[in-house]
């Protein structure tokens, strides 16, 4: 069977830590290319965490944090790369819809690689910029085992139950959240 990554949101962190979160449940791509051709410094901080951590919800163009593996039918993939060819063409500048259906096609191709787990494991996503380019490391993220199994989405109510990871290990990026919530109240407060 067929899988893809959807947007989850554990708690409400990214509604304030991105300049648009993406809905729970919307399928996902990684959405580097939003950044491509982009000066990381220039970026504001919300954008900067995008950059950094964010899987890029198709409906929406909006962020989250983790992406979840979820089986998908032939027609929900064809479904998912014409949105996204679609949002290409309008929002990103696609020279025409054969070109964006065939970059939505690489994308959502990329995206399903990532998904060679079991459904319901938890994606994340590391973004740096070496050298001019984006490099991409993604972890997974597994529930711990309980008596009743972990093969439902409530297995990942709590985010705190989740203890193996495999991936890259390298230590725990800092996020100022008090800094971007008080950065986000002085925009509001100036318009």
């Amino acid at each position: 069977m067929l899988k893809l990554p959807r947007t989850i949101r554990l708690d409400p962190s990214d509604t304030f830590v991105f300049e648009r979160a993406a809905e729970p449940g919307e399928w996902a791509v990684s959405g580097a290319f939003v950044f491509w051709n982009q000066d990381p410094a220039a970026l504001g901080p919300k954008a900067r965490v995008a950059l950094r951590s964010g899987f890029l919800g198709v409906e929406s163009l909006g962020w989250s944090t983790l992406a979840i593996v979820t089986e998908a039918s032939e027609a929900e993939r064809e479904t998912v790369v014409e949105r996204l060819a679609a949002k290409l063409l309008e929002k990103f500048g696609a020279p025409d819809l054969a070109a964006a259906r065939g970059a939505a096609e690489e994308e959502v191709a990329f995206a399903a690689s990532l998904c060679d787990h079991a459904p319901q494991t938890l994606l994340a996503v590391k973004r740096s910029v070496e050298d001019g380019e984006i490099r991409e490391r993604f972890r997974t993220l597994r529930p711990r085992e309980t008596a009743g199994g972990a093969d439902s989405l409530h297995a990942h109510a709590s985010a705190f139950t989740f203890h193996e990871v495999e991936g890259d290990e390298e230590p725990a990026e800092q996020v100022d959240l008090m800094g971007l919530l008080k950065a986000d109240r002085m925009t509001r407060d100036r318009t």
